[in-house]
């Protein structure tokens, strides 16, 4: 593999089917079928499973999972290039998706301060709904939860001052389509976008080291951990889709190294590692 820095002006136009103009997003018109789920149209609200929040197993029968290997959360500014950080008052597009694409599925996804207050404000895309009074959640509609929307698209627009580190709480539902609450699964994940560049200061210390050996073809890493959790490494390229996964056990308390030798056939590019401590997130852009 070879590795080299690279500039984008503009990616995904295609793919992701949506344009900016001055601050505010348009979503292009997608093909969805019309079968739908008893809550075909969203979640009722605060089911993300974030502080003080219940999840979607308060109706849906089973526990809740980690969501590392299974959601997918990008945000994409004006450029439509990814970012992990936001500036304030600016609109970003939302992407949110399911790396196993279920036949049936939903999701809910909300975004808190670290005071819990909600961050910024959301508006609905055309394959989503927004409801909430004083926090505002985004949700699949009755068109959107079937394979054949591959991505869940809605706008956020930045607080208007900066709050630090906005937490986007995501809920997922893999369900099989018997029409009732029994046999789904939960997927529940945390997606930190800031100016610490995604790091949870209460689990990890600011002193995350992420390099590149190319020689080796590896991703390094260190950092100092708090307590002791599970790792999990998910590595996802540029349009939001997991393409290398690696279960890295238990951290350690104190000083953790890790060597993580990547696949052969990835191709240069930008990507996002997707570190998971127990189920807080650690998001870092790469070049590859």
């Amino acid at each position: 593999m070879k590795y080299y820095s690279i500039t984008i002006a503009l990616i995904l136009s295609t793919t992701v089917l949506f344009s900016f103009k001055k601050n505010a997003v348009s979503f292009e018109k997608y093909n969805y079928s019309t079968a739908h789920l008893k809550n075909g149209a969203g979640s009722p609200e605060g089911k993300t499973g974030a502080p003080g929040e219940s999840s979607c197993t308060s109706c849906h029968s089973g526990s809740a999972q980690s969501g590392a290997g299974e959601n997918a959360f990008v945000l994409f500014n004006a450029s439509a290039t990814p970012v992990t950080g936001y500036v304030p008052g600016q609109t970003y597009a939302v992407s949110v998706s399911m790396n196993s694409n279920p036949s049936k599925k939903g999701f809910q996804a909300t975004a808190l301060d670290v005071n819990g207050n909600m961050a910024g404000t959301f508006t609905a895309g055309l394959n989503t709904a927004i409801n909430g009074t004083t926090k505002k959640y985004a949700n699949h509609k009755s068109t959107s939860n079937t394979a054949a929307t591959t991505a869940w698209l809605w706008a956020w627009t930045a607080p208007s001052t900066n709050v630090g580190d906005v937490t986007f709480y995501l809920a997922t539902n893999k369900a099989n389509g018997n029409n009732t609450n029994s046999g789904d699964v939960i997927y529940l994940s945390q997606h930190i976008i800031g100016s610490t560049a995604g790091i949870d200061e209460e689990i990890v210390n600011n002193n995350l080291v992420i390099g590149i050996n190319p020689e080796k073809d590896q991703i390094q890493m260190g950092f100092d951990a708090l307590t002791s959790e599970s790792l999990f490494f998910n590595l996802v390229d540029a349009t939001g889709k997991s393409v290398f996964t690696k279960d890295l056990g238990i951290t350690s308390i104190g000083k953790n190294k890790h060597a993580i030798q990547l696949p052969n056939e990835l191709k240069s590019g930008v990507y996002f590692v997707h570190l998971f401590i127990g189920n807080k997130a650690i998001d870092k852009k790469i070049i590859l």
